[in-house]
């Protein structure tokens, strides 16, 4: 359960739902540290993205790259959510593995 719900917490707050569940809970499950890890991984590449979009909206493309990385964050969420609610480990297809 804690698994999905650090999934699903960047849907609505980003990195910091999978980063306090990595912190309190991980320690505790080995399943919950590797998920939760790989949620906050994908959290970091998204708010990268974020930034990218922001810093490109000056001029038309940043507007797109903020649609489409707000979209594959919710549609990449809902299936990791998926997956960990059925006892699955999912990776994400393309994220920065900067926390081990």
């Amino acid at each position: 359960m804690w698994a999905m719900i650090a999934q699903l917490s960047g849907i609505v707050i980003g990195f910091i739902g999978s980063l306090v569940i990595m912190l309190i809970f991980g320690p505790r499950n080995a399943f919950v540290k590797s998920q939760s890890t790989e949620a906050l991984n994908f959290q970091i590449t998204v708010a990268i993205g974020y930034v990218v979009g922001v810093v490109l909206s000056l001029v038309f493309i940043g507007v797109l790259i903020l649609l489409a990385v707000w979209v594959l964050n919710i549609v990449f969420c809902i299936i990791a959510g998926l997956k960990n609610n059925s006892g699955e480990e999912y990776r994400y297809p393309f994220t920065l593995r900067l926390v081990k």
